[in-house]
């Protein structure tokens, strides 16, 4: 049983071979098996998504997500369109946690170190070696964590 799970993956999900339904059915088994907490870094792509599958299930279970921010103003990047599915995920959060006040060279690796560390397993969609993702992944390998590859 993991009590918290922590979401990494890739931004992009059109150019891989992502499997919704597998992802859903995922955090379905790790709810129904005792896992009560999620981490998310709210990232486009497998984070946000991550994010969404848990929250249509916050209504039937008691789960808790968390937003695990690198920076306050993470968000400035994102289009119009991924800025407000960024506030209605944060809408739905039970708690918000931002690490830095302002955007630093280094703060996307410090949310991932940190989702590692306050996790007891990785729910991961790593398709290619390099970028956050498979940083994540390898961090949780130094530190033992189990993952949870998708």
């Amino acid at each position: 049983m993991y009590e918290t799970c922590a979401f990494s993956g890739h931004r992009n999900l059109k150019e891989w071979d992502f499997d919704q339904a597998l992802l859903d059915r995922v955090v379905l088994n790790l709810i129904k098996n005792g896992t009560e907490n999620f981490l998310c870094g709210m990232a486009l792509g497998f984070d946000m998504t991550a994010a969404e599958s848990v929250i249509r299930l916050k209504d039937k279970y008691r789960v808790k997500l968390t937003a695990v921010l690198p920076c306050r103003n993470q968000s400035d990047v994102y289009s119009e369109a991924g800025k407000s599915r960024y506030k209605r995920i944060l809408g739905c959060c039970d708690e918000v946690i931002v690490l830095s006040e302002e955007y630093y060279s280094g703060c996307m690796h410090a949310r991932d170190r940190y989702m590692v560390e306050n996790c007891d397993a990785v729910v991961c969609f790593l398709r290619k070696k390099g970028g956050g993702t498979y940083y994540t992944v390898n961090y949780a390998k130094k530190l033992n964590i189990p993952l949870i590859e998708l």
